[in-house]
């Protein structure tokens, strides 16, 4: 048995049971939740159990409080597929003395027609942790010798070693994802699990999350165009655009609406907020999310290529670069309890990631594969800063290039930019 890897979500799971009743943890299947709600957990209900789910449910429904007997923490594996349980935890939770009473795990969004069992929002009772596949830091694969809280703190840049990678390892990192039971297997077996996951999401998971079927085959046209528009604030009409240019079937924007809403509410997909600072600049900022999966994988499997296809095609690289280094930003700013946006507005400048913490500090970070197109973070970051300055904004903490090969991370002197690969970074 392969011992227990230490997670970012066990630090904010040690903060949440000492200040809360309940903690919900929730994200895609196979991130690894409930392995790491087991660390917590002194006694333990899995809801999903085939052989005695009809039992459970059944209490859920009648005796909700048989449900929840047990040694504190206890492990609630599933609940959304009893979410009247909610209000029996909330109700527990204002009668009992203490906090960390229960731990929550869900891999999908409770559906409207069962959102009428849940009188109370849980506000005050039980908090949210969202976990996703594993970091490179998390699967030891970065170095971690550059924080990226301490860069948030102000801490400066002397130099950082970095996980010494090619394009050609960095694509398959790409192409396997952050599973944990990928990370564990290696080798070609484990770029099987994305594929997997893939077809379990096409197959079944999208139409159970809410009862609703779907069409395997246009969750997989549907799942390819987000793939190819990932990075992007594409709308719907280019989606559908896209989808048609390779079905003959006619698909109207209310049905990929409806598919997208599905894939949400299994953490399948994870758009990115857009940054809206009070620049007051002519130019309009564009508030459209920006298009990605909880998870680089996803994508390659949706699209069916592999890390020898992708090293060789560095326009497509770059992209999934993009996306695997903000699911990474993502995971470390959750340890921080900030969290990533992006900037474009109408003159065209943008910013890939803004980092922004709980107490309004923000950082700016361009992504780039490495070699030349660091110039052109570069250019970027200090087109943005300027315009910063001339509004008088809070500067950023830090401005970063983060790149996906390279030595050593280490600060230009001449303009104070970090160039960071993603293979020394931790939270």
């Amino acid at each position: 048995m392969t011992s227990y890897r230490k997670r970012i979500a066990d630090t904010l799971l040690t903060r949440k049971l000492a200040g809360m009743g309940a903690i919900l943890v929730e994200g895609a299947k196979w991130c690894g939740k409930t392995t790491t709600c087991e660390q917590f957990a002194k006694s333990a209900i899995y809801l999903a159990d085939p052989q005695k789910r009809e039992e459970y449910l059944n209490f859920a429904a009648v005796d909700a409080q048989r449900i929840l007997e047990g040694t504190h923490p206890r492990l609630i594996d599933e609940w959304q597929d009893a979410p009247q349980l909610w209000d029996a935890i909330r109700h527990y939770v204002d009668h009992s003395e203490g906090e960390g009473h229960f731990i929550l795990t869900g891999s999908s969004v409770v559906p409207k027609d069962k959102e009428e069992k849940i009188v109370h929002s849980g506000t005050g009772r039980i908090a949210r942790i969202k976990m996703r596949p594993m970091s490179l830091w998390e699967s030891g694969e970065s170095t971690g010798e550059l924080s990226l809280g301490d860069l948030m703190a102000g801490q400066p840049v002397a130099s950082a070693k970095a996980h010494p990678y090619t394009l050609d390892s960095m694509a398959y990192l790409i192409c396997r994802g952050g599973w944990p039971k990928a990370v564990e297997q290696g080798g070609d077996i484990a770029l099987d699990r994305a594929f997997d996951y893939y077809e379990a999401v096409t197959g079944s998971d999208i139409s159970r999350t809410d009862g609703i079927p779907r069409d395997p085959e246009r969750v997989k046209l549907l799942m390819r165009s987000y793939a190819r528009l990932q990075g992007t604030q594409s709308n719907l009409s280019v989606i559908r655009k896209d989808m048609q240019a390779n079905d003959t079937r006619s698909i109207d924007e209310d049905t990929i609406h409806s598919y997208l809403t599905a894939l949400r509410r299994i953490f399948v997909i994870e758009d990115m907020r857009a940054w809206c600072p009070s620049l007051r600049a002519k130019s309009a900022i564009r508030t459209s999310d920006t298009r990605y999966f909880t998870d680089p994988s996803i994508a390659i499997a949706a699209l069916g290529t592999n890390p020898g296809r992708l090293a060789n095609d560095l326009r497509s690289f770059g992209y999934f670069f993009e996306a695997l280094a903000v699911r990474d930003l993502r995971i470390y700013m959750d340890a921080a309890m900030g969290h990533v946006e992006r900037y474009h507005d109408s003159t065209g400048l943008e910013c890939d990631a803004v980092l922004q913490a709980r107490d309004g500090s923000y950082a700016l970070v361009e992504i780039k594969t490495g070699g030349n197109l660091i110039d052109e973070g570069i250019e970027t970051l200090t087109k943005f800063d300027n315009l910063i300055a001339k509004k008088k904004m809070r500067p950023p903490a830090f401005r970063m290039v983060l790149t996906a090969i390279g030595e050593f991370a280490y600060t230009r002197p001449k303009d104070n930019i970090i160039i960071c690969p993603i293979g020394c970074l931790k939270p």
